[in-house]
């Protein structure tokens, strides 16, 4: 989990990040998660190579992580806390609220070889090598 920064004033409140402050990696690409359908999940893979930081804007949903050995979940219901999803880390996203937003940030631009879809790949990858 990351927390981001939040200044407050008589104006409202601003959330921000910062390489290297809060931000693990370069942000290359950016996408939102909006409008999914009552008990849909998304994610469902893996990435070789790339960084994800998945922040709920508005809304909440749940994100299960798991490594091949450990598995963990989280739930995402605040704009100023995020989750860090590294390289080789299979995330699972749902429990979606009505309305959520979910923005997420990423390490590099799209590539579809980047991507493990198959869980029974991806534990083959982590565990054997």
């Amino acid at each position: 989990m990351i927390e981001l920064s939040t200044v407050r004033d008589h104006r409202g409140a601003l959330v921000f990040g910062e390489v290297g402050d809060h931000l693990p990696f370069l942000v290359k690409r950016m996408f939102m998660v909006l409008d999914v359908p009552d008990r849909k999940v998304r994610g469902e893979h893996a990435h070789r190579e790339l960084h994800q930081l998945l922040i709920c804007i508005d809304g909440s949903c749940r994100v299960a992580l798991d490594d091949g050995i450990h598995h963990s979940e989280v739930v995402l219901d605040r704009p100023d806390v995020g989750v860090h999803i590294p390289p080789m880390i299979w995330g699972t996203q749902y429990d979606f609220t009505p309305g959520t937003q979910l923005l997420v940030l990423a390490s590099d631009l799209y590539d579809e070889d980047d991507y493990i879809r198959s869980y029974d790949d991806f534990l083959h990858t982590v565990l054997d090598g």
